[in-house]
């Protein structure tokens, strides 16, 4: 197990609270709204200073929603977003232009991020010349080649297209392009999860090499559990649009405390064949985020529900031990 780290202790650079989104469905004649799909279902965390939290669990359960409506990206349903002690829910077009420069993001796949007709320094440089950041053009070329070879990329890629680089290069020119306006906090939605296991490595590295050399926040969304260990300060673990349970790394990884979180863990491969970890296979499909389950969303796939209690009651967070660092939403555990 890779040694744990050890997160900042500075006041929160960004605050969620109650976040929430649902897509409207839309049928007959008139286009009327007949359901709601619940992406996010009252989403609550904060992230520090130059700290990662890594937030993990299946496809749909909403991790990517909830980096995208932090950003504005998608209009949130309800809840507040705060960055740096100002609001984003409240922002206006051009508030949130300004903040822009401050949150960034890095998008899943570098095949599609990337406009396959405009040159290297013309991606990276775009957002130098939307935010005005550099006055002319040898400035603003001397400061494209400076983000590419940040990210391990050299002057000798400036006039090249997106289709002559691999995935791994890529995604080095999607990271070029974020830091381009000197942001303090990156959303990484799966940013490594398109690439091969030994590119993955690489460019973890260079996303904790990035944050040690500037500071910089990230909320690192994955599915693979085992790279969100290697990042991160503290986890979250969503399900069906609700955070199941938050803790920093080492915690959630040694001493797991929901149903949903150990089987996570039960799945990960361990490369040592002498070791063996126990299946905890889960009943059923995820339900429909369409009609959540009652109560505690997960109660029809855990193998530990109460009937009368975790159908029909919402869990809500609460710590584990004497801390607040660790949290559980889970009516027996905690």
């Amino acid at each position: 197990m890779n040694a744990p780290v050890t997160a900042p202790t500075h006041a929160p650079l960004l605050k969620v609270e109650g976040l929430v989104k649902h897509f409207p469905i839309t049928g007959g004649l008139f286009g009327r709204v007949v359901d709601k799909v619940h992406a996010v279902d009252g989403v609550s965390f904060e992230i520090g200073q130059g700290e990662t939290l890594g937030v993990v669990g299946e496809s749909g359960c909403g991790k990517s929603t909830t980096g995208r409506c932090i950003l504005r990206l998608i209009e949130p349903t309800a809840g507040e977003v705060t960055f740096a002690g100002k609001s984003v829910s409240a922002a206006s077009k051009r508030e949130l232009r300004a903040l822009a420069r401050d949150m960034q993001i890095i998008f899943q796949d570098p095949y599609a991020s990337l406009n396959p007709r405009m040159t290297v320094a013309a991606i990276v440089g775009e957002a130098l010349t939307i935010h005005k950041l550099t006055k002319t053009a040898r400035e603003q070329e001397d400061r494209t080649v400076q983000l590419l070879e940040t990210v391990g990329l050299s002057a000798d890629h400036l006039r090249r297209f997106p289709h002559e680089f691999s995935g791994g290069q890529r995604q080095r020119i999607g990271i070029a392009r974020a830091l381009a306006v000197s942001p303090k906090l990156i959303v990484c939605d799966e940013a490594v999860s398109a690439l091969d296991v030994s590119i993955q490595a690489q460019v973890i590295n260079l996303l904790e090499d990035l944050r040690d050399q500037f500071g910089l926040s990230y909320m690192f969304i994955a599915h693979d559990l085992s790279v969100v260990e290697h990042i991160s300060h503290r986890v979250a673990v969503m399900y069906l649009g609700r955070i199941v349970e938050i803790a920093p790394a080492q915690a959630l990884y040694t001493n797991p405390q929901h149903p949903y979180t150990e089987a996570l863990l039960s799945a990960v491969p361990i490369p040592d064949p002498a070791v063996k970890r126990a299946r905890i296979p889960l009943l059923g499909d995820v339900p429909s985020p369409i009609k959540p389950p009652s109560g505690c969303h997960f109660h029809t796939r855990c193998p530990i529900a109460k009937k009368g209690l975790c159908d029909v009651e919402k869990p809500v967070l609460k710590a584990v031990g004497g801390d607040n660092s660790h949290q559980v939403a889970c009516h027996l555990r905690g």
